[in-house]
């Protein structure tokens, strides 16, 4: 288990306040320069291609330093917009905080999105430059979007490469803690972009508020940076909390689970975040190779596991990285010190398990409007159906809960965003009247602070009998069926004169599921999956029960952290 301690995770800011920074918090490069020299020597940032290649913090800042000088040559001053888009990589965290040390604001941009989506996104925030890949450098190159004057390349042998910028010495001005930092284009690409502005206060806050739960990060600590860095969530817990503790980043390739549990071994990552699809992928794994032993050997092993979370919850004596030492090893988990989940509900058994087999296991919430962290599972203290407490400065409050004590969740603190860009009145309606944030989720908080989410308000059906039914409670019973790929819970209309609704699900069979060794049958995975729904609807509420089974052909289309796109379907 974690070491517990009492001394707030920000106080060392304390020696540099007044030296290096003036505000209440650094600004980014300021948090960064501080880091720098704390451990100047220390790996910041970590790629295989397939070698190892690393720069310490020292090296980057150089490169970092140098860039900004360039952009400043070209004319980008403090506030001006530079986009970023390209798979993670040490050259877009250098060219993010490049564009921060020439005083401008960064526009991360989701590599994945067709071109003329994020053509639209250019123009919406006016973005005078763009750090891009070599998957859309030729595209760019003849600049087809009216506002970008540069294109620079992420990637060395094409073009303008990044790390190859320099310009002379400048009085480059600062941004301050109170201006914008970045614009966070969050889903819908089509109409109005909606952009999210977060400052430097905003970022770097919640970076080390994030820390208070408490959640020790360690100087010493490895990140694995897997999903996507222009995410928030990505940006914030990974990335920017790593440059905030002298700890290094690793970058992962791609989402396939046997490149990443090589690159967890190889790197001996210790802090690894993620969202459920890839805890869940991993724990199947682990499963299935523990079935594979037989049911006497599977039968004990999940008996100890029982022992060792029984232990690890009540005794606060973590028995499991001993016991289960020989499947950690195989999973390549040994040197992971933390998980944690964010970006969608995890179903408890999963966490149960994690924490079961000696993995300090926990999971969080937050959402981009609030950069992103707002509450986190202590880890001393865990709860399995909860998100955990409100991170240190994060006045969290139900507003009008049902009997179930269930409302939206709205928040405020430092951590909550400026508005949504050039939208004044979704800014507007976006805050209660005395100021708080409305999340748009749906939850509640015991006696003890923890909160529990229920879903997203506009995801809610309404049952033919007026009960409200969440469908992220329902999907989350469904995580651990091998059988299943993804699984969509809504609502369909029953009734049109009383606009009651059944439920129905949209399954997407697992491609990968074998019986003996093939791959079945429509007919026997229908068969399949009408007996898990059944299965399902046994520890359901009778007013949960699905009614309705759609099994598609084709997988619906996800984001960036893998959640389905409901407003697709």
């Amino acid at each position: 288990m974690s070491v517990p301690h009492t001394e707030k995770p920000w106080e060392f800011l304390n020696d540099y306040r007044g030296k290096v920074f003036t505000g209440q918090w650094p600004t980014l490069p300021e948090m960064y320069k501080i880091t720098v020299s704390r451990f100047p020597d220390r790996r910041c940032f970590t790629i295989f291609e397939p070698d190892r290649i690393t720069l310490n913090y020292t090296e980057a800042l150089a490169k970092i330093e140098a860039i900004a000088r360039w952009l400043h040559s070209k004319g980008i001053r403090r506030g001006d917009r530079v986009a970023v888009t390209g798979k993670n990589a040490p050259e877009w965290t250098v060219a993010y905080l490049a564009i921060l040390f020439a005083g401008g604001v960064v526009v991360p941009i989701d590599y994945q999105l067709k071109n003329e989506e994020t053509d639209l996104l250019l123009k919406t925030s006016s973005a005078r430059m763009l750090f891009v890949d070599e998957e859309k450098y030729d595209y760019y190159l003849p600049k087809p979007v009216d506002c970008l004057e540069e294109i620079i390349s992420l990637r060395k042998g094409i073009g303008t490469y990044v790390y190859d910028l320099d310009g002379p010495a400048a009085e480059i001005e600062q941004a301050v803690e109170t201006d914008l930092a970045a614009i966070l284009f969050t889903s819908g690409t089509t109409g109005i972009p909606k952009g999210v502005m977060l400052t430097h206060k905003n970022l770097v806050s919640d970076c080390y508020l994030a820390q208070g739960t408490p959640l020790i990060v360690l100087h010493t600590d490895v990140f694995y940076a897997i999903l996507p860095i222009h995410h928030s969530y990505t940006m914030l817990a990974v990335f920017i909390e790593t440059i905030s503790t002298g700890a290094e980043v690793v970058f992962g390739k791609r989402m396939v689970t046997t490149q990443i549990l090589k690159d967890l071994k190889e790197a001996q990552v210790t802090m690894l975040l993620g969202v459920p699809l890839l805890f869940n992928k991993v724990l199947a794994g682990i499963l299935r190779g523990l079935k594979a032993k037989g049911p006497v050997v599977y039968g004990l092993i999940r008996f100890l596991m029982s022992i060792s979370g029984f232990i690890k919850k009540v005794f606060k004596v973590n028995p499991g990285k001993k016991m289960f030492k020989f499947i950690l090893e195989k999973a390549s988990l040994t040197s992971i010190r933390i998980c944690i989940c964010g970006g969608g509900p995890l179903a408890p058994s999963i966490f149960r398990k994690y924490n079961q087999l000696g993995i300090d296991f926990v999971q969080g919430y937050g959402l981009t409007e609030t950069s992103p962290i707002i509450a986190i599972n202590p880890i001393e203290a865990y709860k399995e159906t909860s998100v955990g407490r409100p991170c240190a400065h994060v006045d969290m409050k139900i507003l009008n809960p049902d009997e179930r004590g269930v409302g939206e969740v709205i928040v405020k603190g430092s951590m909550v965003m400026l508005g949504y860009y050039n939208m004044p009145e979704e800014t507007a309606a976006s805050f209660t009247p005395d100021g708080y944030l409305k999340t748009g989720d749906l939850g509640y908080m015991d006696s003890e602070n923890y909160l529990y989410l229920t879903g997203r308000a506009k995801n809610m059906i309404v049952t033919e009998g007026g009960k409200n039914v969440y469908p992220e409670e329902i999907e989350n019973e469904f995580q651990l069926y091998e059988e299943i790929d993804q699984i969509l819970i809504r609502g369909y209309l029953m009734d049109t004169k009383m606009k009651s609704e059944g439920i129905e699900a949209l399954v997407y069979p697992s491609p990968e599921f074998k019986i003996n060794g093939e791959t079945p049958s429509a007919s026997v995975m229908k068969e399949k999956i009408n007996s898990i729904v059944n299965e399902v609807n046994l520890r359901l509420q009778p007013y949960q029960k699905i009614t309705k089974i759609d099994i598609l052909d084709q997988p619906m289309e996800m984001t960036t952290t893998k959640k389905i796109k409901r407003g697709k379907l």
